[in-house]
């Protein structure tokens, strides 16, 4: 079984994020880049799914080059191999960009797959939008969400957890899926695992080797505009008798907090 799992390079979600006013982008100098963490569980399901049913791990990004790191990472923890798509506008909001893209490489470079993998959202963009669009394009089944994953033959069971209950969904493979937190526990790189994955090179390709034009990538996104989330203001302090103190209470979750 060939299993396909795409990561992307985020910022750490530990780290103090800086907006650049003048040119509308975050601030990247300082900050700590990471595998997103909803992949670690997508990378994680498919060498499961591998060490159980056999098969190849592939795991591919798309950015710019300092991507290599979390391939590398992806390759420690025992995925067999990594491929980089270098594109420069790479840090777009635009999520059809990237499923375009990343449609169009699984077309070109990988004809024979039963499963491709994704985490369920990025923490940066945090739009949710990439696995479905990717389905859609490659004209897939895509379960979302997932917490539970059972691969058969040609077909599988993914669990979803909604209000109250867990959903099962069956489905044919080939299939999208993209991973939630709890569907597994990802494992830490071995050391020789991380010895292992410097010695191998991970390819670089362009959008052009791929056959994709810029014009194909127009955005009729437009970011408007960054900025922080609102300074948190002090909280109030009721000292008054019980009777009282729920009196005011009340009158300000009604006038101020506009709750009831």
């Amino acid at each position: 079984m060939n299993i396909l799992v795409f990561v992307k390079r985020v910022p750490d979600s530990e780290s103090k994020i800086e907006i650049d006013h003048d040119n509308n982008q975050i601030d990247m100098e300082g900050l700590n880049f990471v595998m997103n963490p909803y992949d670690e569980y997508a990378v994680e399901e498919a060498l499961q799914i591998k060490e159980s049913k056999g098969g190849t791990v592939h795991v591919i990004s798309v950015g710019s080059e300092e991507s290599v790191t979390i391939l590398k990472k992806a390759l420690a923890m025992g995925a067999d191999e990594a491929l980089l798509v270098q594109d420069d506008k790479h840090e777009t909001y635009d999520g059809l960009r990237a499923a375009k893209i990343i449609a169009e490489v699984v077309k070109n470079k990988y004809s024979d797959y039963s499963l491709i993998l994704f985490g369920k959202q990025s923490i940066d963009t945090d739009n949710s939008q990439v696995p479905s669009m990717v389905a859609g394009l490659l004209d897939l089944p895509q379960v979302n969400v997932v917490t539970e994953l059972d691969i058969g033959g040609g077909s599988g069971t993914a669990g979803r957890e909604i209000e109250g209950a867990v959903e099962k969904v069956e489905f044919s493979l080939p299939a999208v899926i993209s991973a939630q937190k709890g569907l597994n526990e990802p494992r830490y790189e071995t050391l020789k695992g991380i010895m292992a994955a410097k010695r191998k090179q991970v390819p670089v390709i362009s959008l052009q080797e791929l056959g994709i034009e810029e014009s194909d990538l127009e955005s009729k996104l437009e970011l408007v505009n960054l900025s922080p989330p609102p300074t948190k203001e002090a909280g109030k302090k009721i000292e008054e008798e019980p009777e009282e103190a729920a009196k005011q209470l009340v009158k300000f979750l009604h006038e101020e907090a506009k709750i009831i």
